[in-house]
């Protein structure tokens, strides 16, 4: 009875329990797989933490030097900036100083002042060196006043000298000046404020 059993076909409630079977197989040796791959991955996980600590610390290292790097880098962009409008305001003030010398020169070519300063630069130099020469003439002027107001012995007065020579009218002899001695005549007295109230004498012709 055996080897007809054996030779039946199975029942479908029998096939059902084979694939479950079956299937329960391939999910134990895939599960005992994961089991497999699970631990080797925590064994390496397990060797791997101090490496990941030192890791992390090697990455915490390399951003900060990485950001110390950007600011530099930041920095020296902002000097370029910096230098490069500096080198344009300059190749912008040689070309206009450059256009300014041609100016002058073609100015000097028909006889102008080369430039409007230079112009006033000239007057003010001008006016400068007659004031100058009017200051000399005064300091002059005033040097021959105070030789003039010194009497002998080094005092200095505020009274006008007398004359004591004068150079005599006489043909015969020659015009050397000749003291007056003990009769010098005196100055006349400059007139006063109230002069001005006194006519002047009406001069008449005199008749023959």
């Amino acid at each position: 009875s055996s080897g007809i059993n054996a030779e039946w076909p199975l029942r479908p409630g029998e096939e059902r329990l084979a694939e479950q079977e079956q299937k329960l197989l391939e999910k134990e040796l895939i599960l005992e797989e994961e089991t497999r791959l699970t631990d080797r991955v925590n064994k390496k996980v397990e060797l791997g933490k101090q490496d990941t600590l030192q890791l992390a610390k090697q990455v915490n290292e390399y951003q900060r030097k990485l950001q110390d790097t950007t600011r530099k880098m930041m920095a020296i962009v902002s000097e370029l900036s910096m230098n490069q409008a500096e080198t344009m305001k300059l190749q912008q003030e040689t070309s206009d100083k450059r256009a300014a010398v041609e100016d002058a020169y073609r100015k000097l070519d028909v006889g102008l002042p080369p430039t409007d300063d230079a112009e006033l630069e000239w007057q003010k130099m001008l006016r400068d060196e007659d004031m100058k020469a009017a200051r000399l003439l005064q300091k002059h002027q005033a040097e021959e006043e105070a030789e003039q107001y010194t009497v002998p012995g080094g005092v200095t007065t505020t009274a006008e000298p007398r004359p004591n020579a004068y150079i005599p009218d006489d043909l015969t002899e020659l015009p050397v000046p000749r003291p007056y001695g003990a009769l010098a005549p005196f100055k006349p007295q400059e007139p006063g404020a109230c002069m001005r109230h006194i006519r002047k004498p009406a001069v008449k012709p005199i008749e023959i």
